[in-house]
């Protein structure tokens, strides 16, 4: 007695699925149930979850029969991790049995995802997109889901998906002339049929009640300058610092921040909703906007860059596509801090350990939030400083030159005179609304993709790029001159001509004048952080 059957299902690999071939051969023998691949614990214990659920549908169980039943779950070099192979391992071994009898076609165009609780019933999983994503690239037709996956699968055009409630569904789906034993307790389950997004509930809807949870710019007391500064930003991608008194509004500005970006073009929502679903994130509303990410200060290495044993991404690569806000930056571990060099630069960060090495994307912009000293009033008119010289030079020392000179843009935050806060909004000027910013900040935007290339903006622009930007005989002069006064690294120096370049954009001019240079060198750095 040999009996063989093979069925697919996927898994994540770091930031995409990964095709798993699950083979099943059922022998006589003494009883045995092995599952081989590089199987983790989790994936083992599949055989305790498998064989209960089969046998509370009162089907044949592995755990039940004299009989010697292996699982090889292949590429068998790829490590093994999660429950998502449940209901592949199930179907495959009822195939095996011969208990189901489906057409040869469909299993071999077929995807089963799912985790199996005792009772049959199917519970959901992380990743379903990046995996229905790989399906369809791999030629697979259709996808079996858990209920609870259908709609964040069904984003992926051009393949079925089939959402699922409980394994008798996807048994007499699979062979219509199927009769479950259990058929007194399941038979009121509904058929399976294909899911699609309805209409009312397509993606573009979502992204207004997404922005509207974030505070408008219009609601920010006083703070021009700041405000005028994070337009900027958003408009160049690029990073930026927000320094003052505490209390002053700048965690404020920074979640007013990500309502000013555009929305994110279908692939950047794709890829970002991926990102998002393989971390088990993934809320279940598709959302047009850039995300937010805020981790707290005491947040560890790994959770900020991502790594483990096998590498995940972190907050940074979660951020990509919107803003990594840092709110007291200074108190982060320094090797946090200091690990951000290359992510700033190259907008990807590498992780390599013994077991695995990965590549992340991390293109999103760093907002930083900071005090200029540790009780937060050095060279403000609130409060005297209290800090000794010790204290002070301590703090700033926190942050590196190399990591300030990543930092394109130093915005004052400011305290608001308290008269200023009993002003009704109504009688200030309230047309620099978040809206009114972001089609500014799109505008921009699309000078910069139609110079520059779709999708790159003028952070992006390498050292290279910019030896071909012809600049006036007296811009190139005032920037080598000030460039001169101001001490200004290499690195600064193209990053002064990038965000003037940004600033030209804003203002609508094809060439960088001189006023863009001199806007663009007020946002150096004015406090010593860094210095030694």
């Amino acid at each position: 007695m040999k009996k063989f059957s093979r069925v697919f299902t996927a898994q994540p690999h770091l930031l995409r699925g990964e095709i798993i071939s699950v083979e099943i051969s059922i022998s006589r023998g003494l009883h045995a149930f092995h599952i081989v691949g590089m199987a983790g614990k989790s994936v083992d214990e599949a055989r305790s979850r498998v064989g209960a659920a089969l046998h509370n549908c009162e089907y044949p169980s592995p755990k039940h029969i004299n009989q010697k039943t292996v699982v090889a779950l292949a590429p068998a070099d790829l490590h093994k991790n999660g429950s998502r192979y449940d209901l592949a391992i199930a179907i495959g071994y009822l195939v095996a049995d011969g208990t189901l009898r489906p057409e040869s076609n469909i299993l071999e165009k077929s995807l089963f995802l799912g985790e199996l609780g005792l009772d049959g019933y199917l519970k959901p999983i992380n990743g379903s997109l990046a995996l229905v994503q790989r399906a369809k690239e791999s030629g697979f037709t259709h996808v079996y889901v858990p209920q609870q996956n259908a709609r964040e699968a069904a984003c992926i055009e051009g393949i079925t998906i089939y959402p699922c409630n409980h394994l008798v569904q996807v048994c007499k789906h699979l062979d219509p002339e199927h009769t479950c034993p259990a058929d007194h307790d399941f038979g009121s389950l509904a058929a399976i049929e294909a899911y699609t997004i309805p209409p009312d509930e397509q993606m573009g809807d979502e992204a207004s009640s997404n922005t509207n949870n974030l505070p408008c710019f219009s609601h920010v007391r006083g703070q021009a300058g700041a405000k005028r500064g994070l337009m900027i930003a958003a408009a160049g991608r690029h990073n930026v610092a927000l320094y003052g008194p505490p209390g002053t509004g700048k965690s404020m500005l920074a979640q007013a921040f990500t309502g000013i970006l555009p929305p994110l073009s279908q692939d950047e929502m794709l890829e970002v909703t991926r990102i998002h679903s393989i971390a088990g994130i993934f809320t279940g509303e598709l959302s047009k906007t850039a995300p937010l990410r805020s981790p707290h200060h005491t947040a560890s290495y790994v959770s900020i860059i991502g790594g483990g044993t096998y590498p995940q991404p972190g907050e940074i690569t979660l951020a990509h596509h919107g803003v990594l806000f840092l709110d007291e930056f200074p108190e982060f571990e320094n090797r946090v801090i200091e690990s951000l060099r290359q992510p700033l630069e190259d907008k990807k960060i590498h992780i390599s350990r013994a077991s695995a090495s990965a590549e992340f994307p991390a293109d999103c912009i760093v907002v930083a939030a900071l005090n200029p000293c540790p009780c937060g009033f050095y060279g403000t008119k609130v409060k005297p400083c209290s800090c000794s010289p010790y204290q002070l030079e301590r703090y700033q020392k926190r942050l590196s030159g190399p990591i300030v000179d990543r930092i394109d843009m130093w915005l004052p935050v400011e305290h608001i005179d308290y008269e200023h806060f009993h002003i009704p909004l109504d009688s200030e000027n309230t047309t620099d609304t978040s809206l009114d910013i972001q089609k500014k900040v799109t505008q921009a935007r699309t000078h910069q993709y139609t110079r520059n290339g779709e999708g790159k903006s003028n952070s992006h622009l390498k050292a290279n790029d910019l030896t071909h930007m012809e600049l006036a005989e007296e811009v190139r002069d005032l920037l080598i001159k000030s460039a001169r006064a101001l001490d200004l690294s290499p690195r600064s120096y193209h990053r002064v001509i990038k965000l003037a370049r940004t600033i030209a954009d804003i203002e609508g001019e094809k060439e960088i004048l001189g006023d863009h240079v001199l806007e663009s060198l007020q946002y150096r750095p004015k406090i010593s952080y860094g210095t030694h």
